[in-house]
């Protein structure tokens, strides 16, 4: 009996006399039930040697979870539900990288310098700097953790108490009171069966057009065979929208800018926050009070641990201040998001939705869109103002329109968050909440047109020393004020003032009466733009120049990498790649170290600081998304960047690149700072925002007929969140 053979073609099972293919004899030795195929399997398994030594245990112990707990999911290890997919571009994805000057690099300047490059020279190896080893590795156990000792502010007041010991209705229980009368009919009520509801929400969630439904339920009585309350679907639409609960409605409003006017479409920024803050989906998770967390029992500094909203800074100084004038007063945190979105591929279609979210809420549950814990509060107008001929003077009605919108949709904040409103949460507890916008969430050119900025929205670093690696002085918000306040003075006087302040001369941004809060310290990063989408789209662009490693032997290693379950493989390589998304540029990270290791510069140079600045790059990208954060790792982080400065000239010298001044890379060194304010990246990740255009507004805008599109697609979008909110 043959003990196991592998053959080219196929293999022969002595056991059972049956010819198999190569793939599909060891399926068969693996799930047969005859003996005799069993005993070939077992011989197998003697012959080949195994990979446990005898004072290791037989098998890997079973996996209970690590420091982020154990509710994972295949898409925290980069899978998708029933295997592997290879990611497909996306538009949302595909944003220019904003630089003040010129990149450096040019498709015309690649040459075959790499054809000098003989493979066959003698076997070489990278020079090591001996002194440096990468950021310190941490052990397990001591890696910070989202569940460890916990402070509360010693204030005069209760944050969270409620203003009233009796409790009253949620969302729901109201709602439900509104049926009472047909409650007792129907549970499905105002529908009369359940076929009746399934119908209609099958109707607004996958089925076709009004015309379409119209045309079936007049086929043969089909309503009254099938018992349905409507019989077309104008009747289906007037329950939809009288009879059934859900979220804010749309309003319209008209703004005019520079003598022209537009629509806006947007909902009342204080219902928003009402429906996400009495969600009872939410009641069980919400969090009302700062803390503060450390690993260390002393609660040293340096063992305090980052990660949700509520763990970081801001929310408790601001507490504290907040307490101080009202005491037992509920913080409700605002985070904004816009980013503007292309609708369709050809006829440059576009959106620029805007989504609110509630720091209150867990960042598990916010960055998931089938909880929506975010809401899509209004659509911003897209126009390019092409009768301004003027650049300057385009830009700066732009920016205006930007906004007079902001501002006549979040103006209600003001007096929310000074005087603070009576809500009721999904527990049914009455709580006085001051509303107070915290975050916003977007790309570096919505960062600028936000803080009304030219180079860095939350420092005043000159243009000249974005490269530096060195952060200018935080921007000072009274001065900016004091600034804003001549607005309705000589123009002159005006613009002098703003120049002097480092921002832009806007009438009234939207922020400016604000109270708790300073813009500049409220922009977030952005790990897709900032880091995948630019720095790491550079670094790749840096190694694969001519004057570097080059494309070709780049592409071959990237065409022989075999097959593994945790990469993706480029089988035509990286550098033909075009559009690429923020998913590919993840999967280039994964490898490009593994890439470049080993190769040899093409003109002879030294590898040591060029590996030690992609290493820099690296660390530091992977550390900035920690799920929580400590003293240390942030130090690690920091280290990691200052690695990168200290070694990027490398690229310099190789003639790569002339200069450095790329403001989302001196946005990195803010990256710290916002942890420390506001938690982890995760609880402001553009990703977010960028999958929710794909149900607000794609999909939103394909069941329109293009045709006054926003009318619809928001008349649309209210059906749409009563279906999938009950």
């Amino acid at each position: 009996m043959s003990i196991y053979s592998i053959p080219t073609l196929d293999a022969f099972c002595e056991g059972c006399n049956t010819l198999f293919s190569s793939s599909g004899y060891s399926r068969h030795l693996a799930t047969t039930t005859n003996p005799r195929c069993r005993a070939i399997l077992d011989q197998a398994d003697e012959y080949m040697p195994g990979v446990h030594d005898q004072d290791q245990p037989p098998s890997a112990p079973c996996f209970e979870g690590d420091f982020f707990g154990q509710d994972y999911s295949e898409h925290d290890f980069g899978r998708e539900p029933g295997g592997y997919q290879h990611p497909t571009d996306n538009n949302d994805d595909e944003i220019q990288d904003v630089e003040i000057q010129d990149d450096g690099i040019q498709d015309d300047e690649i040459q075959d310098d790499h054809l000098d490059f003989d493979p066959n020279e003698p076997d070489w190896e990278p020079e090591v700097d001996e002194q440096y080893q990468g950021p310190p590795l941490h052990d397990e156990e001591h890696l910070p953790s989202e569940s460890d000792n916990k402070l509360f502010p010693k204030s005069k007041g209760n944050p969270g108490a409620p203003i009233s010991s009796q409790k009253g209705n949620n969302e729901y229980q109201a709602s439900q009171a509104q049926f009472e009368h047909t409650s007792a009919r129907s549970p499905y009520a105002p529908f009369i069966s359940r076929l009746d509801w399934e119908f209609a929400r099958w109707v607004k969630l996958r089925g076709p057009g009004s015309t379409a439904i119209n045309e079936l339920l007049a086929l043969d009585n089909m309503a009254e065979k099938l018992g349905l309350s409507y019989k077309n679907s104008v009747e289906l639409h007037k329950i939809t929208d009288e009879s059934l609960p859900g979220r804010p409605r749309f309003k319209r409003e008209e703004i005019v800018v520079a003598g022209e006017s537009f629509d806006i479409y947007f909902r009342d920024v204080i219902e928003c926050v009402r429906a996400l803050f009495r969600n009872p989906e939410f009641a069980a998770y919400l969090v009302f009070s700062p803390e503060q967390h450390y690993s260390d029992p002393a609660c040293h500094s340096e063992h305090r641990i980052y990660h949700e909203m509520h763990t970081g800074k801001w929310w408790w100084s601001t507490q504290i201040a907040l307490e101080e004038k009202t005491p037992g007063a509920t913080i409700i945190p605002i985070i904004i998001s816009s980013d503007k979105t292309q609708l369709t591929l050809f006829r440059g279609k576009t959106a620029y939705p805007v989504y609110l979210t509630i720091g209150n809420i867990p960042k598990e549950i916010r960055k998931k869109p089938s909880r929506q814990a975010q809401i899509l509060l209004d659509y911003l107008p897209t126009t390019r103002l092409k009768h301004i001929t003027s650049p300057t003077s385009r830009r700066r009605a732009l920016a205006n329109l930007f906004h007079r919108g902001m501002k006549l949709m979040l103006d209600p904040l003001v007096e929310a968050g000074k005087h603070g409103l009576p809500m009721r949460g999904g527990d049914g507890v009455l709580r006085r909440c001051h509303l107070l916008f915290a975050a916003f969430v977007g790309d570096y050119p919505e960062q600028l047109l936000v803080t009304c900025t030219k180079v860095c929205p939350t420092c005043d670093v000159p243009r000249d020393e974005l490269g530096s690696g060195d952060l200018g002085e935080p921007r000072d918000l009274q001065a900016v004020l004091e600034a804003l306040e001549l607005v309705d003075g000589p123009p002159g006087e005006f613009f002098a003032a703003c120049r002097g302040a480092g921002i832009k001369p806007i009438v009234h941004p939207f922020w400016e009466g604000f109270p708790y809060t300073n813009i500049f310290r409220a922009i977030t990063p952005d790990i897709l733009h900032q880091l995948y989408q630019a720095l790491i789209k550079h670094l790749v662009a840096w190694l694969t120049n001519s004057k570097a490693f080059g494309p070709i032997e780049v592409d071959a290693r990237c065409r022989r990498m075999p097959p593994n379950h945790t990469t993706r493989l480029f089988t035509k390589g990286i550098t033909t790649l075009s559009r690429v998304s923020g998913q590919e540029h993840r999967d280039i990270a994964r490898i490009v170290m593994g890439l470049i290791v080993d190769l040899r510069l093409l003109n002879g140079h030294s590898t040591t600081r060029l590996l030690l600045a992609v290493r820099g790059m690296l660390d530091f990208l992977y550390l900035a998304q920690y799920k929580a954060h400590r003293s240390t790792t942030l130090g690690d982080m920091d280290a990691a960047l200052r690695k990168f400065h200290a070694n990027k000239n490398i690229f310099v010298d190789l003639g790569v690149r002339a200069r450095f001044q790329l403001p989302k890379l001196h946005n990195a060194g803010h990256y710290r700072y916002s942890i420390e304010l506001f938690g982890t990246t995760e609880n402001y990740n553009t990703q977010t925002t960028e999958r929710l255009h794909i149900d607000y507004a794609k999909d939103a805008y394909n069941t329109s007929n293009t045709r006054n599109a926003f009318a619809q697609m928001t008349k649309w979008l209210e059906r749409y969140s009563v279906t999938t909110t009950l």
